[in-house]
């Protein structure tokens, strides 16, 4: 899901700040890249992976759902001048 994001920004961020919001973009992505092995981490630490499993599955449904209840109509943003 990931890649198809990177269309949505180049897509929707206004002309003025393809550049902040690509950054923006890229920084959440770092920082979850950084997160969810720790919380995996701490959810595996006595050897069970059920908790692990769950936790990725709940995070691509909320991503999904996301994508079906919050993005909405794909079009530019315009900024007023």
């Amino acid at each position: 899901m990931a890649s198809i994001t990177w269309a949505f920004v180049s897509a929707l961020a206004p002309k003025s700040l393809i550049g902040l919001t690509g950054g923006m973009f890229n920084f959440m992505g770092n920082l979850s890249a950084i997160a969810v092995p720790i919380v995996i981490g701490v959810l595996v630490k006595d050897g069970h992976f059920e908790s692990a499993l769950i936790f990725i599955g709940a995070l691509a449904l909320i991503g999904a759902l996301s994508y079906v209840f919050i993005v909405g109509k794909i079009e530019r943003i315009v900024l007023p001048e």
